[in-house]
């Protein structure tokens, strides 16, 4: 091949000098991030002087389409000397580089990720099934009907996460979707790119309102919030002031307990005050903790756990076809016919091919039993209940729908005490820490037993004016956008077994 023409640039505006120009979208090798169409090419043009030859091949690779007609357009320009003086000229052209008036430049250190702190329980004593809950919920649904009629708010572009420090275009849609919704007040303006410690506080709100790990990034999950419509949180609003409104039109009741399956907590209720919330595990996605009211008609200290045939089937039997010490590890019974049937040898059994219905499994009590050292009786059709559990460190996530139905509850002997407070000899508190102090067996069946609901609110609103999401779990909403979305970096949920 020939040799190449070279173009002479005549470089007489100081400002060509000292910044250049150059072509989006452009990535810095170093940190990976994608550039404006400012600042990449300022190590090539920063050795331009009068009289400098350039070869053309290398502006061809540079300067194509759109960025050949900036380049040019600017070379071309004789800036005036206002211009000359400011070497930084292109920081205040809204949509390139980073238009931050204050000359600050961004860091280029990430900060490291934050740690989630657990804050996810309901902070005052208004019961969800209540004439205060849904007059909030009527409030947040006039709201949103104004962000809808006035246009909603933005979607952000891309998938890439974002986190505090970058210089990114898209930090100037996340703080215009941010505005919007609440989380980011409108004096921190929307021109600056760079996603600095106010915009990160605003996404930790925004995540603790939506229930995600509080993170301070963009990631997948908070895309996926973040770029659900307005209309469809609307349309969630609505959803769940039905939900609500067809709670509080039951018979009222003087005591009761309510859990709200998607939102992971339980609240226990006194003359229409709450006075306990507590967090709970449900179940998981094809487990679905089912919508029901019922009574609490009891108690079981140190209970054995009847292995439900589902549980056994799906769960137990497969892992015994692999691990056949499982049951000795988890001081199992193997008995014929029903609970109460004669004890068989499990290493007779052919566990690939056994029948839950004439093989029960029955787990001795103690410390290692699935149910812990408590269980809520509360009879109803789906065979469900309220329990303890060995696995308390899986309280610490903070989506906690692990379960093969039934609900797990944290600090659950604060709940039990309270449960049984109104029968004879259970009035005065320590008698629940008496009872485990023994250590032996017992049942209370109670005299006045105690509604229980299991209800699933995935919107709600607070009388401070604060409203709340939840990721529809179990795809009960209608919307495949407001379900769960997988977070990778979220701890690992617990592996299946006995998971009642």
């Amino acid at each position: 091949m020939g040799s190449f023409p070279t173009l002479k640039l005549a470089c007489k505006a100081p400002w060509i000098y000292c910044g250049g120009v150059f072509v989006w979208p452009y990535r810095d090798r170093l940190t990976g991030r994608r550039l404006g169409p400012v600042r990449a090419l300022t190590p090539f043009l920063a050795t331009c002087g009068k009289g400098t030859e350039i070869p053309v091949t290398s502006f061809l690779k540079l300067f194509r389409g759109i960025g050949f007609a900036l380049v040019v357009a600017v070379l071309s320009w004789s800036g005036s000397s206002a211009v000359a003086q400011n070497a930084n000229w292109w920081e205040g052209i809204t949509g390139f580089g980073q238009p931050d008036f204050s000359g600050k430049k961004a860091s280029l250190e990430r900060t490291p990720p934050r740690q989630d702190t657990l804050n996810d329980l309901r902070p005052n004593d208004i019961p969800w099934r209540s004439d205060e809950m849904l007059a909030a919920m009527e409030r947040a649904i006039a709201h949103y009907e104004r962000i809808v009629n006035s246009g909603g708010w933005p979607v952000i572009p891309g998938t890439r996460m974002l986190r505090p420090g970058d210089d990114d275009e898209r930090v100037g849609f996340l703080r215009r979707r941010l505005m919007v919704s609440g989380e980011l007040a409108r004096s921190a303006g929307t021109h600056s790119y760079t996603f600095d410690s106010i915009v990160e506080q605003a996404v930790v709100r925004f995540q603790e309102n939506n229930g995600l790990r509080t993170t301070g990034r963009v990631d997948q999950p908070t895309l996926a919030a973040l770029n659900m419509t307005a209309e469809e949180r609307l349309a969630q609003l609505k959803i769940n002031h039905g939900r609500i409104l067809e709670l509080v039109q039951q018979p009222p009741e003087d005591r009761y307990v309510l859990v709200n399956v998607p939102a992971f907590q339980l609240e226990a209720v006194e003359r229409y005050q709450t006075v306990l919330r507590h967090r709970v595990i449900v179940g998981r996605q094809g487990r679905d903790t089912p919508s029901l009211k019922t009574m609490i008609r009891g108690l079981n200290f140190f209970p054995y756990w009847r292995v439900p045939d589902s549980v056994a089937k799906l769960d137990v039997f497969p892992r015994l076809v692999k691990e056949p010490g499982y049951l000795q590890q988890e001081r199992i019974r193997v008995v014929s016919g029903d609970f109460n049937g004669p004890e068989i040898d499990p290493t007779s059994i052919d566990w690939s091919q056994a029948d839950a219905r004439v093989i029960k499994l029955k787990q001795d009590p103690g410390p290692q039993n699935a149910l812990g050292l408590v269980r809520i009786d509360m009879q109803n059709e789906h065979g469900v209940y309220m329990h303890d559990t060995p696995m308390k460190p899986l309280f610490q996530q903070r989506a906690r729908a692990f379960s093969a139905g039934c609900v797990r509850v944290q600090d659950v002997f604060q709940l039990v005490e309270w449960l049984a407070r109104n029968e004879p000899g259970w009035e005065t508190p320590g008698q629940v820490q008496a009872v485990l102090d023994m250590g032996q067996a017992l049942d209370l069946k109670f005299s006045r037993p105690v509604p229980v609901y299991f209800a699933y609110i995935t919107a709600w609103a607070e009388p401070d004016g604060r409203i709340s999401f939840r990721p529809d779990i179990y795809r009960r909403d209608g919307a495949v956008a407001m379900a769960d979305v997988f977070d990778p970096d979220a701890p690992p949920p617990p592996s299946a077994g006995l998971a009642p």
